[in-house]
């Protein structure tokens, strides 16, 4: 197992980042996005250190804080971009908008909102990988919400069943929507669910990128080896509200500011300054290149045309 390029890492964290701070100013301005914007601020290093352990053949099936994980699989931020601002040229022609965006072109196959239902999809993506013999696995990412919901524990035990080549990763940012996770459940560690399911499963500090890529890249080995599936909870924290519209009255501030303390991006720039792998210039030259990107991708979107009309029926399968 080979370590990823650490700058690399970092580079693809902070565009995460200064991706969706644009996306929050830019949902702020009259006529400029419509909807509200669910982020993952404090999260990236999860996103980043998942897909730094993925092959291109291997699928990811998202959640409503999707922009990371599709942006860390490869996507193209200006198709992004302009699928967000519901623009012809965007992804999926305009149609998804911020919640509901698939790439298959790096095989992020679908995004659903509907908590938990990726879950299902993930054992459906992963029974046709062992069905076909093909060479790949399935990555399914969801919230400690969506681990009480029914579809969680009827494709954990599917999955367990078939033993099938799907992980099986719960971002576990404390809250779901507005409530903490005690309440609304018992269970300390989500991780221990697996074991109901004679399931693996590990918990994994979700703010250290590198310990997120080395425990991806490990079940992806037991994966593909007929190990799988298994399941990684990953500690970490949503230093915004659910969305963009939300005021954050639940949060307690000291506990926001404690975890801002162990921000991902932070931690690893640390890392690579104290190693002499960064310099304050480089990381000065890494920020400004992500910004402008990020600003690249706004113009696109803003010159590029809206869909007509007549496409409206396009695109549409029964």
């Amino acid at each position: 197992m080979e370590n990823p390029n650490q700058v690399v890492l970092l580079e693809t964290m902070l565009l995460i980042r200064r991706f969706e701070e644009k996306l929050e100013a830019l949902s702020k301005e009259p006529g400029k996005l419509h909807g509200m914007m669910i982020v993952c601020t404090g999260q990236e290093a999860v996103a980043a250190g998942v897909s730094a352990a993925l092959e291109p053949q291997d699928v990811i099936i998202s959640n409503h804080r999707s922009h990371g994980h599709l942006i860390a699989k490869g996507a193209e931020i200006n198709l992004l971009m302009a699928e967000i601002y519901g623009k012809r040229t965007g992804y999926n022609k305009g149609k998804s908008g911020t919640l509901h965006i698939a790439v298959p072109e790096v095989n992020a196959l679908c995004t659903t909102t509907v908590v938990g239902g990726g879950i299902p999809i993930a054992v459906g993506t992963a029974f046709a990988a062992q069905y076909e013999n093909k060479d790949f696995v399935t990555v399914c990412y969801f919230g400690n919400g969506a681990a009480d919901e029914g579809s969680f524990h009827e494709a954990l035990n599917l999955a367990a069943l078939w033993n099938l080549p799907v992980i099986f990763v719960c971002e576990n940012n404390v809250y779901s929507g507005a409530q903490r996770q005690e309440e609304h459940t018992r269970v300390k560690d989500l991780a221990d669910r697996a074991a109901a399911y004679g399931m693996a499963s590990q918990i994994v500090d979700g703010n250290d990128v590198q310990r997120v890529y080395e425990a991806t890249a490990e079940a992806r080995e037991k994966c593909l080896a007929g190990d799988g599936p298994i399941l990684l909870e990953f500690k970490t924290y949503r230093w915004g509200g659910h969305s963009t519209t939300d005021h954050q009255v639940y949060q307690p501030k000291e506990e926001i500011e404690q975890w801002k303390q162990r921000c991902p991006i932070e931690k690893l720039k640390k890392e690579l300054l104290g190693a002499g792998v960064l310099t304050e210039a480089t990381w000065q030259q890494l920020n400004e290149g992500v910004m402008k990107q990020v600003e690249q991708s706004v113009q696109f979107a803003e010159e590029s045309p809206w869909p007509d009309v007549t496409e409206a029926l396009e695109d549409i399968f029964a």
